[in-house]
């Protein structure tokens, strides 16, 4: 596998020559679309058929919705562990609340793809926020939180679920305990029937540190508690934040240095965004909303716009800016090389996993990539 930045005067048929491949190969392997413009900066991915050298067994996971495309979801498929079928919600009462599209095909086409789908739980309200009373009522309350795990059970089983993962966010600092209490209750009834708990970790760098986004979140008892963990590694550039990278990998580090000290590191997935942000300028707090756009929609951009990508050294990751009806945008995304940076700390730092949010858009390059590095393990 190689990596290669395109030059000024590149195209598609002069870099295929250049490492003896097809023209083919390298359009189906990094999504160039018809008529195969590339942009200045672009990262290209660069089969290499040569000699296969030892892989190391990684686990894989993603989340995805069940409006998710069929085609996306089935090229997604063999590159993955366990797929996280997003969201399941729950009532104050701890009743389960399915999610608004039918998941049904989402889960036997990964089954009969060798995939584990696993049931998301999320304590989302109404509104589509995060509540985190509904958090409250299910680890303080006993009633509650025993109907909450029996109806988890009963769905698990009845819909061929091969587990749960605990996505709860904004959790009240006087619920942590309670929330890792849960959790190990949870994992305890959960694997006695064969089935995994995992939890979402939002990113936090010391045991200590301040928001509410991280005050309720436990690294080692929630690690010591359930199966797996997937570090939130991810939005810090977000929609209503300044444009900077999504992932900074000197940010990612320094969430990794931390969790590495609370929670076993065969526990640990690292979280992997499949996606960026495209910001109009200039940014005014509390006015400006980036749009969410795919990596090939970022690349699509700076071709149809004509703009060089750049590369952030210490964030390593790709950015450009564009100007439309007299706007100019900025653009955070990832490439190749950005994802080589994520899964080199995987190695550096021994984790046994990866975790993308989300998979609703697929990226050839990432997987190719992914599985050039790593055996991925199957359930």
């Amino acid at each position: 596998m190689q990596i290669y930045v395109v030059q000024t005067g590149d195209n598609v048929d002069s870099i295929a020559e250049m490492f003896g491949i097809s023209v083919e190969s390298l359009i189906l392997d990094n999504q160039i679309s018809y008529p195969y413009r590339l942009a200045v900066g672009q990262a290209l991915y660069i089969r290499d058929n040569t000699q296969e050298e030892e892989r190391i067994p990684l686990y894989t996971g993603g989340y995805a919705y069940p409006f998710i495309d069929r085609t996306t979801l089935e090229e997604t498929l063999p590159f993955l562990t366990d797929i996280y079928v997003f969201s399941y919600g729950f009532t104050m009462e701890g009743n389960l609340i399915p999610p608004t599209s039918d998941d049904m095909w989402m889960i036997e086409a990964s089954l009969a793809g060798g995939v584990r789908p696993i049931l998301t739980l999320t304590p989302l309200g109404a509104d589509g926020r995060f509540n985190n009373n509904l958090v409250s009522a299910a680890v303080r309350d006993m009633e509650v939180q025993q109907r909450l795990i029996w109806e988890l059970g009963r769905t698990v089983q009845e819909k061929g679920f091969g587990g749960v993962d605990i996505d709860f966010e904004y959790v009240q600092p006087e619920d942590r305990v309670p929330l890792a209490q849960f959790v190990r209750r949870l994992t305890q009834i959960m694997n006695l029937f064969g089935y995994q708990v995992s939890v979402a970790l939002a990113p936090k760098t010391s045991s200590d540190q301040q928001g509410l986004l991280y005050e309720g979140i436990d690294y080692g008892l929630l690690g010591g508690a359930a199966n797996r963990v997937m570090l939130m590694t991810y939005e810090w550039g977000y929609s209503y934040g300044p444009p900077m990278a999504v992932a900074p990998i000197n940010m990612v580090r320094r969430v990794v240095d931390y969790a590495v000290t609370e929670i076993s590191r065969d526990k640990i997935s690292l979280g992997i965004p499949n996606y960026g942000y495209d910001w109009p300028l200039p940014y005014e707090r509390g006015e400006t909303k980036a749009r969410t756009i795919s990596n090939q929609e970022a690349v699509e951009l700076a071709v149809d716009y004509g703009v060089e990508i750049q590369f952030d050294e210490t964030a390593q990751s790709p950015y450009f800016r564009y100007w439309q009806y007299g706007i100019q945008h900025e653009v955070w995304f990832e490439d190749v090389r950005s994802m080589k940076a994520k899964f080199d700390l995987v190695l550096e730092y021994g984790l046994s996993g990866v975790g993308y949010w989300q998979l609703m858009n697929f990226f050839r390059a990432n997987w190719l990539l992914l599985e050039d590095m790593f055996l991925i393990k199957r359930f």
